[in-house]
């Protein structure tokens, strides 16, 4: 017994969760899963770009109709990772590593599973779907050429979406980074070899995607396989309360995916029959741009959210309350710089999609007045909805997402549109985030003696 108490002990000292950070020690403990998100927002926005440039608009536009199917992939990956985490940290700031490790292997095991149905599943039922997404004659075969080579990836998918936040978790940020950096670096030059030289058109785009996502999930393995940091592949228990309350914990980020599909659908129906294909394809730039923006924020929170969930398992309340403040701080500030950078640099971010003078720059150009106001009330609600994810609390975080990312979307593009036109639809999002703020400063103010995090 006196054994497992040292080595316990030893492992708690030598993990990067329990140290007492301060703001730079905070930044710099996160930096490296901020910059793999920045890297990797760069490289979704690349197959955008490529597609834009190497193939057509339409192709462009045929993306953000299966968007939705992306969304959900990812949506259940990242359930099973920010769920899992949360978990598995609050267990090691507890002093059960070798749980743990079990754990995370059950989680892992779980991701490849679902992936492997999910990818056999959409294949067959894969023209139907397209179909019910809104797709046009036009779309149809950019669609289904992009669909199908993805979903034969979605295993891969689903589990470097899980090393990617579980390799934080272990205490390795930095590896995390590599991995992330890496795989972003492949899809880039595959995207390039496949669409230029090989002339695969929106084929080559889905493939370097695909390959991208292979990589940091074999490498992910390579690496817990040797023992990755304070988490390493184990004999799992086979226990289904974890799964479920992994699942339940996450589900706020499921909640966020899922309503980001049904938002992008809703989205693209309603530029569809505003200002047809180019419409589709002015909101697709919109999106994905958002996307490049707003991931210094889910990076960062990505970065803290395993330090919350340590110091909370530990019962460090001094510790909590100084890492919920100095993350408060940063997204203040982050939010004012992101907003600044976008209106800024709109128009030449457009440009980069679409040549000047096109119907698609001009649509997109005017939303580029409007939109960048969502960036000032943003940062607060992802960083808040992935601390509750972090406290064990699923229901609040689950909350913050929807509101954010569907139930006030959808009610506002039911609204504006008929109001303003395409105003309307590029008004939809600072309003919903706006309104969400104010219920998270609720909700924080509310919860802030249960959780001790001010």
């Amino acid at each position: 017994m006196g054994g497992v108490r040292k080595m316990n002990s030893i492992q708690e000292a030598e993990n990067p969760l329990s140290r007492s950070f301060t703001m730079s020690s905070l930044l710099k403990f996160a930096f490296p899963t901020i910059l793999m998100m920045l890297f990797m927002g760069l490289y979704t926005v690349t197959d955008t770009i490529f597609v834009a440039r190497f193939v057509n608009t339409d192709a462009l536009s045929a993306m953000n109709i299966v968007c939705p199917v992306v969304n959900l992939i990812v949506g259940l990956g990242t359930m099973l990772a920010t769920g899992g985490s949360a978990v598995i940290a609050r267990k090691m700031g507890a002093g059960e590593h070798v749980r743990a490790s079990q754990d995370f292997t059950l989680i892992v095991a779980a991701g490849g599973v679902l992936g492997v149905l999910i990818a056999v599943l959409g294949a067959a039922f894969a023209d139907r779907l397209i179909w019910s997404l809104g797709a046009s004659e036009r779309l149809f075969p950019y669609c289904k050429a992009y669909l199908f080579v993805l979903l034969c990836f979605t295993p891969a998918s689903i589990i470097q979406v899980l090393f990617q936040n579980l390799i934080v978790t272990a205490g390795c940020p930095g590896i995390g980074m590599v991995l992330g950096i890496s795989a972003g670096a492949a899809n880039i030059l595959l995207d390039y070899i496949f669409m230029v030289p090989l002339r695969m058109g929106i084929r080559g785009a889905a493939l370097g995607t695909g390959i991208g996502y292979l990589l940091p999930a074999v490498l992910g393995a390579l690496f817990f396989s040797a023992g990755g940091g304070s988490l390493r592949f184990r004999m799992p228990v086979l226990d289904m309360a974890l799964l479920a309350e992994s699942c339940t914990n996450g589900f706020s980020e499921m909640v966020s995916q899922a309503a980001a599909a049904v938002t992008t659908f809703l989205f693209n129906r309603t530029m569809m029959g505003l200002l047809g294909e180019d419409g589709v394809a002015a909101i697709t730039i919109m999106i994905y741009t958002q996307f490049l923006l707003t991931v210094l924020f889910i990076g960062f929170s990505m970065g803290v959210a395993p330090v919350i969930s340590y110091n909370y398992g530990k019962q460090d309340w001094a510790q909590l309350k100084k890492v919920f403040s100095i993350g408060v701080r940063f997204v203040a500030f982050a939010s004012i710089a992101v907003f600044g950078a976008a209106l800024v640099f709109g128009a030449p971010l457009v440009h980069v999609f679409a040549e000047r003078e096109t119907a698609v720059y001009e649509i997109a150009r005017k939303g580029f007045l409007i939109f960048p106001f969502s960036f000032l009330f943003c940062g607060l609600n992802i960083y808040s909805s992935a601390m509750f994810t972090a406290l064990s609390n699923g229901k609040l975080s689950a909350i913050v997402s929807f509101l954010r990312t569907f139930g006030l979307i959808a009610v506002l593009l039911l609204i504006l549109p008929e109001l303003l036109g395409v105003t309307g639809v590029w008004l939809a999002v600072p309003a919903a985030e706006l309104l969400t703020m104010i219920t998270v400063l609720i909700l924080l103010h509310q919860n802030r003696a249960r959780y001790h995090y001010a």
